[in-house]
């Protein structure tokens, strides 16, 4: 049996985990959720999400795929009792993954579009109803939106194509600290303009009245869904690590540095929205529309609107190769590819599955992908499937997996998890694991489905 390729280094480990986690949903969701919920009380309770629904599933998935040396769906089939079928949920959880893909490589060609845009200067001096103009239409655009889509697809898989070392883990970790200095310099510009101090106390000083149970939901939904867990995407790191360090502490680290990287990001938002008046909790076009408006109005605004939408770009695309290095990892040890057959089946099919959401777009936008929701299109049919189903199923699946003593299941992932130095999982939360914890995610699942399609029967 060939040996594993490892990671080089604990730090590109936890940088290149913690890059999985981080996306867009870290910068702009964060933001106007928290400016719609209730401030620096729904952060809080947000962190308590964090620890009580991500940090067991996230060390339940490293786990697995440490124990196994496998990709999820390889994994599953290994840790599995003799005669269960729980490795069929490990490869629809792969496929998870492939489908993520399918949208989230044309957002996060957006996102390379106003990187463009800000360093040619096309978003200067124009006015919120023009930069309005420029975010429709580059949607409206399908030669264009096409064509960042595919940049993102090559960058990503030409970095894959480098190998875990040499491509993932050094050029990861690379991006992952330039995103930390553009973090740094943009909050503590953000927080030394004038008018910041409302957004900082808005944002650091909780007033839990002002907080709903819409708000709580919010919360718990938003700590469940940062993480992107349930899709086997911190399995395949897993994989790639010694038996050196408990699980536990490893989970803690990356947890911290996902959620650090949010927190850093509600900083720049709401001291920078709430210096020049603008509300914060305006939905993609906070970063696209609102932003671009607050950076013409700043000295040196192209600067700092450069330097946001390279930070934009960084989140985007360490999630991008993560992922698609467990794609890869995926065909590799199912089906015995070499990397480089790999990279060239898998770059071609994934763009040509990117397709139909850049068209939803323009071309197909009449097409409605889910029924009862007027207006859907093809991204809002891929998130559906990702997000609301397999995120949350997945992480119900892995909870059950992993959780029980009764043989049907996985009957050694105390002992995996706690192999090595450093913080172990707690024994006393197996029962919490097991039965509590998947209770809450069920929660998630249905009221997620309700809100998608049944609104009005919310109470908030």
């Amino acid at each position: 049996m060939q040996q594993r390729e490892q990671m080089a280094t604990r730090l590109g480990f936890l940088l290149i985990s913690a890059g999985c986690a981080v996306g867009l949903g870290n910068i702009w969701r964060f933001g106007y959720v928290v400016g719609e919920h209730g401030g620096a009380a729904f952060v809080i309770i947000y962190l308590i999400f964090l620890a009580i629904l991500g940090f067991p599933i996230m060390t339940m998935e490293f786990a697995m795929g440490r124990a196994a040396q496998k990709n999820l769906a390889g994994a599953m089939t290994t840790l599995e009792p003799q005669g269960s079928k729980w490795h069929v949920y490990g490869h629809i959880g792969i496929l998870g993954n492939l489908i993520l893909m399918m949208f989230y490589t044309t957002v996060a060609g957006w996102t390379l579009a106003y990187l463009y845009y800000s360093a040619a200067g096309d978003l200067i001096g124009k006015t919120p109803e023009q930069l309005g103009g420029v975010f429709g239409g580059l949607l409206e655009n399908t030669a264009q939106l096409m064509m960042w889509m595919f940049v993102v697809v090559l960058i990503g898989y030409l970095v894959c194509a480098l190998g875990l070392r040499r491509g993932v883990e050094r050029i990861g970790k690379t991006m992952m600290g330039g995103l930390f200095v553009i973090l740094i310099v943009l909050a503590v510009r953000a927080v030394t303009l004038p008018g910041a101090g409302a957004g900082l106390e808005f944002y650091l000083r909780p007033d839990f009245a002002s907080l709903t149970l819409g708000g709580v939901y919010a919360a718990m939904s938003q700590a469940f869904f940062t993480l992107s867990l349930g899709i086997g995407s911190m399995a395949i790191f897993g994989s790639y690590i010694t038996k050196q360090r408990a699980l536990a502490g490893e989970s803690v680290r990356v947890i911290g540095i996902d959620s650090g990287v949010a927190l850093m990001a509600g900083l720049i938002i709401f001291a920078t929205a709430f210096a020049f008046g603008v509300d914060p909790g305006a939905g993609a076009g906070l970063v696209f529309i609102t932003l671009p408006n607050i950076f013409n109005a700043m000295p040196a605004g192209q600067i700092w609107s450069v330097l946001f939408f390279l930070l934009v770009v960084l989140a985007a695309m360490t999630t991008v190769v993560a992922v698609f290095e467990n794609l890869t990892a995926y065909a590799m040890d199912q089906w015995g590819w070499s990397r480089t057959k790999t990279i060239a089946v898998e770059g071609i099919a994934v763009f040509a599955l990117s397709i139909p959401c850049v068209l939803g777009f323009g071309p197909w936008s009449h097409i409605q992908t889910l029924p009862g929701v007027p207006g859907s299109i093809f991204i809002d049919l891929w998130d559906f499937i990702v997000s609301y189903t397999l995120l949350p199923v997945g992480a119900l699946i892995f909870a059950l997996f992993c959780s029980h003593r009764f043989g049907w299941g996985w009957n050694n992932f105390l002992q995996e998890a706690n192999s090595g130095e450093g913080m172990r999982f707690p024994e006393g939360l197996r029962f919490y694991c097991g039965v509590i914890l998947p209770i809450i995610i069920f929660v998630v699942l249905v009221v997620g489905m309700i809100s998608k399609f049944a609104p009005d029967v919310l109470p908030w």
